[in-house]
């Protein structure tokens, strides 16, 4: 039994891992550089996954698989992990590092790993698609607001009203966001789809993954490990353990099996996403903490998610 559910764990987290130790390598040969992953992270976000999501939402029975218990939960772990987040801020004596520090802590690899591991391990995306609805609007929202306000470039401080709309166009424009949304009116509608259509879009749903992980890989970069240890540590275990230790049995009591329980655990645990990265030096933050953590958390998440996926299969939960 323990090497059944071990091997499940890894069957489940090292392909994804591969494929990302796959475009670090891939780049240090020189296959790859910075402004062609920059291009292929851009591509991957604003038409394969999208393109992923609508696919998964638009086939299924919107109304049949929707379930409030869950994604109210999504929203609320978020929440309490962005206060989490917060109160751990409060301790670095740097302000202007502050907002790195809270975004870094909370923000999570939600559309990559997520979709990467359900679909794994499951065949399909739904679930993760509703954790997405659940936590995306939040990641924007508290994003923009804990950056601006602790930029360290006093122009890139914004008013409320700024603030309002800069958040609002976040969310609207997310291709993201827009993937699910459509997804979710046609399957609402009940929209046939023309075969057409449907291999077209297959096509790029089924390139989402593995591109979006290989960009995920090159875009990793030993040399971003500059300085700030103690912190970024502390970051680590926020993002890997502590919201898993926490939140994890909370979701177990209530009943969440299965393919929820894995959307929940990627939602938790895994890895800093990149995009906190830009977004941080959009801000005018210089961007060090943000790239240690995305390192950091990538590579240990490796190990991590395997040993939550462990526990979750050996106490029979997945």
């Amino acid at each position: 039994m323990f090497a059944e559910n071990l091997m499940f764990s890894l069957n489940a987290t090292v392909p994804v891992f591969m494929m990302m130790v796959f475009g670090w390598f891939v780049r240090k040969v020189g296959l790859l550089d910075d402004h062609s992953t920059a291009q292929i992270n851009k591509f991957v976000f604003k038409t394969l996954l999208p393109a992923l999501l609508f696919m998964d939402l638009s086939t299924a029975d919107f109304i049949k698989v929707w379930d409030n218990r869950f994604v109210l939960f999504c929203i609320t772990a978020t929440l309490i992990s962005v206060l989490i987040a917060l109160v751990y801020s409060l301790l670095h004596k740097e302000k202007a590092e502050r907002g790195e520090i809270i975004q870094a802590s909370y923000r999570s690899s939600a559309a990559i790993l997520g979709i990467a591991f359900v679909k794994n391990i499951y065949g399909e995306a739904t679930m993760a698609a509703l954790m997405i609805v659940g936590t995306v609007p939040i990641y924007n929202i508290i994003a923009v607001i804990a950056l601006s306000l602790t930029s360290p470039d006093k122009s890139n401080s914004k008013s409320g009203k700024q603030l309002f709309l800069t958040t609002l166009k976040g969310i609207v424009t997310n291709p993201i966001i827009l993937g699910i949304a459509v997804g979710i009116v046609w399957s609402l509608l009940k929209i046939p789809q023309p075969v057409i259509l449907s291999k077209s879009v297959s096509y790029l749903a089924n390139m989402a993954t593995p591109l979006s992980l290989i960009a995920l890989g090159a875009s990793f970069k030993i040399e971003d490990a500059k300085g700030k240890l103690p912190v970024t540590l502390g970051i680590v275990f926020i993002k890997l353990v502590l919201f898993c230790g926490v939140f994890l049995p909370v979701a177990v009591h209530i009943g969440f099996r299965g393919e929820k329980l894995i959307a929940i655990l990627v939602m938790l645990g895994s890895a800093t996403t990149g995009s906190c990265f830009v977004m941080a030096k959009n801000f005018g933050h210089k961007g060090t903490i943000t790239a240690f953590a995305v390192m950091l958390t990538t590579l240990c998440s490796a190990f991590t998610l395997t040993t939550w996926l462990f526990v979750l299969k050996s106490l029979g939960y997945i």
